[in-house]
């Protein structure tokens, strides 16, 4: 299995400016505000006809993440948001912390009180922390994981930044990802490329670089890949490779 580890490496180029068109074209602005009075969070919540739930849930972790990142370009916080969402995707990739704050017998004060420790612990920013309380009062953390995914994608087209997902057996060295996102970004003429690295045991060796819209890009340079072309040009049919 797949193991995601949370080190991100950023490539930038020397002039890269964020700018970006915001696209808002949704609907209904719900005004937050909190503790915070100098931090007002607006958030546009994307009103549908259609029956599917699973649209209107991803347009609306879209309107959310795309109202967080309008604060923090407005705060000039934008990078240090996207670390904060960073811990934000390792704190919930633990089921029993989402499944805690999912709970919908747990008081909302008592969500609200382990968030506090949670930002405090973590070095959350305040305005970090007020969305998820937002999202708490609002009985849609159920969608933080969404609206992770969908900030990651508001943030890299803010930064014209490509994101590339290295996996290999074991961590491999700073200066061969930093060869790497070279290589991507010599490949897609981004000013920026991060890179997020997977530990995946069944390449057995060497490693592979996803990138592209929806990681719809790869190279493979797998040990596992080379067994395979081998087993298909011997034509011994399909064979197990792991270790």
């Amino acid at each position: 299995m797949a193991v995601l580890q949370h080190t991100p490496i950023s490539l930038q180029s020397p002039k890269s400016p964020v700018s970006a068109r915001n696209p808002r074209t949704l609907t209904h602005i719900l005004s937050f505000s909190t503790a915070f009075p100098s931090l007002r969070l607006k958030l546009r919540i994307f009103v549908s006809n259609s029956k599917g739930g699973a649209k209107m849930s991803s347009a609306a972790a879209g309107s959310y993440a795309l109202a967080l990142a309008d604060v923090s370009k407005s705060n000039n916080t934008l990078d240090t948001t996207s670390a904060d969402i960073e811990k934000i995707e390792k704190i919930f990739s633990d089921p029993q912390v989402y499944e805690f704050f999912v709970n919908p017998t747990i008081d909302e004060e008592k969500k609200r009180k382990v968030l506090d420790e949670i930002s405090a612990s973590s070095g959350l920013q305040p305005h970090t922390t007020n969305f998820l309380n937002i999202l708490v009062d609002g009985k849609r953390i159920d969608l933080i994981q969404e609206i992770v995914k969908e900030f990651e994608v508001v943030y890299n087209k803010l930064t014209d930044t490509e994101l590339a997902v290295v996996s290999s057996v074991v961590q491999l060295e700073s200066q061969h990802l930093a060869q790497i996102a070279k290589q991507v970004q010599k490949l897609t003429g981004a000013k920026n490329v991060r890179i997020k690295t997977l530990i995946d045991p069944s390449l057995v060796a060497g490693f592979t670089v996803r990138y592209g819209n929806a990681g719809s890009k790869l190279i493979d340079m797998s040990v596992k890949k080379h067994l395979e072309e081998i087993a298909a040009q011997l034509d011994v049919g399909d064979i197990k490779i792991g270790i």
